[in-house]
């Protein structure tokens, strides 16, 4: 199916939900853009990493892969499924369950299986800055394909009457959640390369920064995303977002206390 732009008043609407024909098969945007986020994300990473000429020994290097990649897709999955457990022990299905995910969970979990990993292997140093801008960049891409998907899986918006209403496949006006992260995801990504660029921080600032924005941008984004409401108004993304905040907060204040210590003992 070929997107067609549609004059439509004050907006226009495209042919949701975009697909693509391969090798006899129709395949949603969403998980070809989630697969080619990933490979271009990593190809940037490892050329991140030759460029910065940063010297980690081969078993502290795959440790951390590991430890990120397993504690990312378990995470994602988990979140993705409690988002709505009712609907998941009702009826009970491998296919749902193994399609269910999120960035929410991934990168939470993700933190944990790189800190178990560095524990294992007793490395201490921070491992995070190198991956922030690969890892967005991947997000970036992948939420193309959330946008060209629609209404089709579940990472759209709440029907609304503001001014950047579209619709998404259905007759609603709906927030295009997915263009929305994508704008933050690139003010943050400049926003992250003037910090880098200042040299003022130690080695995981940049990841610290990046994880508490993202995960605060992810809480108040998901008010205008259909949710479960699982505790109070909050949805099982935005409790987990809550609890990634505060230890980021405490992370950051821990960081920027410490590096003041050291700049006025030099």
């Amino acid at each position: 199916m070929i997107p067609v732009l549609i004059k439509s008043n004050t907006f226009e609407t495209m042919d949701f939900p975009v697909t693509f024909h391969l090798f006899g098969k129709t395949i949603l945007a969403h998980p070809l853009f989630e697969a080619l986020g990933m490979f271009i994300g990593m190809r940037y990473y490892f050329y991140l990493k030759r460029k910065s000429g940063e010297k980690v020994s081969f078993n502290i290097s795959a440790a951390v892969l590991i430890g990120a990649t397993a504690g990312a897709l378990f995470g994602s999955k988990l979140i993705g499924n409690l988002e709505n457990p009712y609907r998941l022990f009702e009826h009970f299905d491998f296919k749902t369950i193994w399609t269910n995910n999120t960035i929410v969970g991934g990168l939470a979990f993700g933190l944990i299986g790189v800190e178990l990993a560095k524990k294992a292997v007793g490395h201490k140093e921070s491992t995070g800055d190198l991956m922030v801008f690969p890892l967005m960049l991947a997000m970036i891409i992948g939420r193309i394909g959330c946008f060209l998907t629609g209404i089709y899986e579940e990472t759209y918006g709440v029907p609304t009457d503001f001014v950047f209403g579209m619709h998404l496949g259905d007759s609603y006006l709906r927030h295009p959640v997915a263009l929305y992260e994508i704008a933050f995801l690139i003010v943050l990504w400049v926003i992250l390369k003037m910090i880098q660029k200042r040299n003022t921080f130690p080695s995981g600032f940049v990841f610290q920064v990046f994880m508490l924005s993202y995960f605060t941008f992810r809480f108040l984004l998901d008010f205008i995303k259909p949710r479960l409401e699982i505790v109070g108004n909050l949805g099982t993304i935005q409790i987990v977002c809550i609890w990634v905040i505060i230890y980021y907060i405490y992370k950051i204040k821990n960081t920027v206390c410490s590096n003041h210590s050291k700049n006025q003992n030099l």
